[in-house]
This record gives C-alpha cells, sequence and structure tokens, in this order.
C-alpha cells in the first residue's frame, strides 16, 4: 500500500509512519516544518519527505493519513476531500492496520503517560515479549519512538487530544485496550475542552472499550479519576499509590536513599526492591502503574523490577544533557503546572541545598490561553531562581502573573536576553531545568555552548 502522511513530523505521526514502513508499505509524507530530529529519523528509514504541503501532489497513493494539526480550508484538506481518496486519522489507521488482534496495553492520564508508555515497554521487551509500541517521546533504552514488534502484545500512549479535523473524539477511543493505565486527570488541553467534565467524559468513553477480562489500573489517590470509575467502569481495577499503603499496589522510597531506592508491595506483600536513576514520587507512582500493567500480561514482578533497574528514562524528561563547568544542566517537557511542581520537587530530593534554576516557557496551547496565569507562579516553590521566557502574543501578562515570586523571577521577551542574564548568575553547583514542550527558541544549545566556553567556570 502506497501511504501518504499528512504532518509526518510530529512525534505520534512520524511514529505511525515508522510503523507503516516497518509493515511494508510505501510511505512518504508532507509537513509544514521539516526539521531534525524527526526528518532524519524519517529519511533514514527511507522515507520521502516533502516541505510544505502541495495540493496537486496527492496523486498516486492507496490512502491518505491526515495529522490532527491539519483543518478544513486548507487547500491540501480540500484537495484531498475532493479527490474522494481513502483518507484515515493516524489513530484510526493504527487501529486497523496494526492493533488489530493485538493485546493493547494503553496509558492514559494528563500526566506521566511518555515515562510510563516507556517504562511499560521495556518492561516486557526485558521479560522477552518483544513487544510493539508508539510513545509520544524517546525512550533511552530503545532508541526510537515506535515499533511495530514480534509478538501480540503493544503499548501505546493514549492521548486525549481530538483525532483530526474529521473526528473529534480522544484518539485513545481508537485503541481498544486490553490493559488500560490510568494516570491521572485533570484540566489541560483547553483549546479542545471547555472544562474538566469534557475530559471525563472522553475518558469514559475509553473505560467502555476495555473488556470485561481485561485490567484498568488507576491512580488511588486522584479525585478526578474517582469520579471517572464512579461514572461506570466494566473491568477489573487495580490501584496504584505511593501515599496509601492500603493501595494494590505500592511503593515507598527507602529512608535515606534520596530517592535512588524503592520498595514495592502488592496488597500489603513485599515484592523488592529497586534502585533506579528516576527522581519523585511521580516516578515512583508511573512505576507501580507499569508493574501492575505487567503483571496482567504475566510478567513475573522480580523481572520487572530488574527492568526498572535499567529504565534510562526518556529523552527531554528531566533528560539531564550533562555538567558544564560545574552547571547540572536538564531538559523537560513539563507544561502544566503539576508536572511543573512534581519535576522540581523530584528534583529538589536530589540536589538537596544546592540551587535549582527553573527556566521555562510558556508554549502549549492552554498555556497560551492564560487558563493557569493565577496559579502557575505556585509550581515554582522547589526552585531558588525562575527565569521565564514570554512572548508579545502570549495574550496575558507574564511579568504580572509571576509578580508574587518577587525578586526570584525574572521575565524577559527576548531568548538572547534571557541567556544573558542567565549567564550573569550561573555558578558551578547549580542545576537549571530547562521547561518547555518545544524547542524553546534554541536556548539549550545555546546555553550549552555558552556555558561551555567558559575558561575559568565563574559567574
Amino acid at each position: 500500500m502506497r501511504v501518504h502522511i499528512l504532518g509526518i513530523c510530529g512525534t505520534f505521526m512520524g511514529g505511525i509512519a515508522a510503523l507503516a514502513k516497518a509493515a511494508g508499505h510505501e510511505v512518504s509524507g508532507a509537513d509544514q516544518n521539516v526539521y531534525p530530529p524527526m526528518s532524519t529519523q524519517l529519511a533514514e528509514l527511507g522515507i520521502a519527505l516533502r516541505q510544505g504541503y502541495d495540493d496537486r501532489a496527492l496523486d498516486g497513493f492507496d490512502c491518505v493519513v491526515v495529522g490532527n494539526a491539519l483543518s478544513r480550508g486548507k487547500p491540501v484538506v480540500e484537495a484531498l476531500l475532493d479527490s474522494g481518496m481513502p483518507y484515515y486519522s493516524g489513530p484510526q489507521w493504527l487501529a486497523e492496520h496494526v492493533l488489530r488482534d493485538r493485546w493493547v496495553l494503553a496509558v492514559a492520564g494528563t500526566h506521566g503517560k511518555t515515562t510510563t508508555t516507556s517504562m511499560l515497554a521495556w518492561i516486557l521487551e526485558c521479560a522477552g515479549l518483544d513487544p510493539g509500541f508508539l510513545i509520544g517521546g524517546i525512550p533511552r533504552n530503545f532508541g526510537v519512538s515506535a515499533r511495530l514488534g514480534g509478538s501480540k502484545y503493544f503499548v501505546v500512549e493514549a492521548d486525549e487530544y481530538d483525532t483530526a479535523f474529521f473526528d473529534k473524539r480522544a484518539k485513545f477511543v481508537h485503541y481498544r485496550p486490553r490493559t488500560l493505565i490510568v494516570n491521572n486527570v485533570e484540566y489541560d488541553h483547553a483549546d479542545i475542552f471547555p472544562d474538566v467534565d469534557a475530559i471525563l467524559w472522553q475518558f469514559h468513553q475509553l473505560l467502555r472499550t476495555v473488556p470485561s477480562n481485561g485490567r484498568v489500573v488507576a491512580n488511588g489517590r486522584d479525585a478526578n479519576v474517582d469520579k471517572l470509575l464512579a461514572r461506570g467502569v466494566w473491568t477489573p481495577v487495580e490501584k496504584f499509590s505511593a501515599a496509601d499503603a492500603a493501595a494494590d499496589w505500592f511503593g515507598a522510597y527507602e529512608p535515606g536513599s534520596a530517592e535512588a531506592r524503592f520498595e514495592a508491595r502488592r496488597r500489603g506483600a513485599p515484592l523488592g526492591s529497586v534502585s533506579w536513576s528516576l527522581l519523585g514520587r511521580h516516578n515512583l507512582e508511573n512505576a507501580l502503574a507499569a508493574l501492575a500493567a505487567a503483571e496482567h500480561v504475566g510478567v513475573r514482578t522480580d523481572v520487572a523490577l530488574a527492568a526498572l533497574a535499567r529504565f534510562q528514562g526518556v529523552k527531554r524528561r528531566l533528560e539531564k544533557r550533562g555538567e558544564f563547568n560545574g552547571v547540572a544542566l536538564y531538559e523537560d517537557f513539563a507544561h502544566h503546572p503539576t508536572a511543573i511542581a512534581t519535576t522540581l520537587a523530584g528534583l529538589r530530593a536530589r540536589a538537596a541545598t544546592q540551587r535549582i534554576v527553573a527556566v521555562m516557557e510558556p508554549r502549549s496551547n492552554t498555556m497560551r490561553m492564560g487558563v493557569h496565569r493565577d496559579t502557575l507562579w505556585r509550581s515554582f516553590d522547589d526552585a531558588d531562581r525562575v527565569f521565564v521566557l514570554g512572548s508579545q502574543d502570549l495574550g496575558w501578562d507574564t511579568a504580572a502573573a509571576f509578580a508574587p515570586l518577587g525578586a526570584k523571577v525574572c521575565v524577559s521577551t527576548d531568548v538572547d536576553d534571557l541567556l544573558r542574564r542567565l549567564l550573569e548568575e550561573l555558578a558551578p553547583g547549580d542545576h537549571v531545568v530547562l521547561m518547555s514542550n518545544g524547542g524553546f527558541q534554541g536556548l539549550p544549545q545555546k546555553l550549552e555552548h555558552a556555558l561551555e566556553g567558559r575558561a575559568d567556570g565563574k559567574r
């Protein structure tokens, strides 16, 4: 089959392209922005890429897969509809051509999807199950975001964002999981959801697709997850928590371990302990969810714990870029107040008394709409210094929103000015976390190079 993908350079659609290629299809694609690393990865797979959308270049394909960034009114979309050519959304194509007849393990929730999906895929890999997967990031253990796999098991990051211009249901309703993780539910994606109840409605549709012989693995300390389950669930539920020892799956960091070692229990019975490289209670709960889901497909807990000890994390999820003249530099995808707070809390547990410098770009649609404007500053309690990159078209006053932080915050609307201010202050021993769900206008690379260029390591 000759498959053409519109919007191919997004992580999800790039993963679809890789899966289609691995399944033997002839794949090509186009995107408005074709640039590394996705363009490089796709080129290495032999997938032809076009810069921009040419509505005159749709002939010769058996079907077109349409990314959700494209909408009615775009010339290429209108040409596609006029042509009568078969077209799919990415989730629909995945469901019909990859997931059919496979045991799908889906990971849903506002936070932690990418990390938990990566953990679960790695556990199944270590258990010899050769899973396929599609993840909204790049797990360091695999080095790729998608793989067809050689078994009946497929692990998928299950996103609640809408599917396509012609399908406004959440992506995850297409996946029909037998094993489902619900990490948490908070208000997000304000550009498509008016409130958290609208999000819960979508999650409820997902629960309706899980069979009675499946398993729902749910956060045991999330009020919105409790509301979701109260709406109706027809599948056995197992709950996880790092706060409630009565949960089916419970874990706790060992005292004095600086979050480097945790013990896991199931229904009060010890399962074992593991030393690992991740930080924070949120990652401990991600691990508990992955353990519960892996056990559902028959993975022994000792095998799963050993896999977690070797789990290397995900790129841009508190990923340490390195130390440069004594300054530790991290990159993180956090773009929601809860994610920001938990990331910084996890780093604080390891950094102890060293200075944490948080550098943040409000870039997501929800952030840009100002939904979290009045509460965002509270997420930076564990940071000693906060730098924010605003923009003239943000739609809200960044300086005013962060004013409660007083002298702790520095706001700039120019990335080079922000870089200059950072370099004036950073000193050996500092831990710097760069937070953005985009490229941060090249700041990570600029800061790294500038720090490397310091001859004396001084401020």
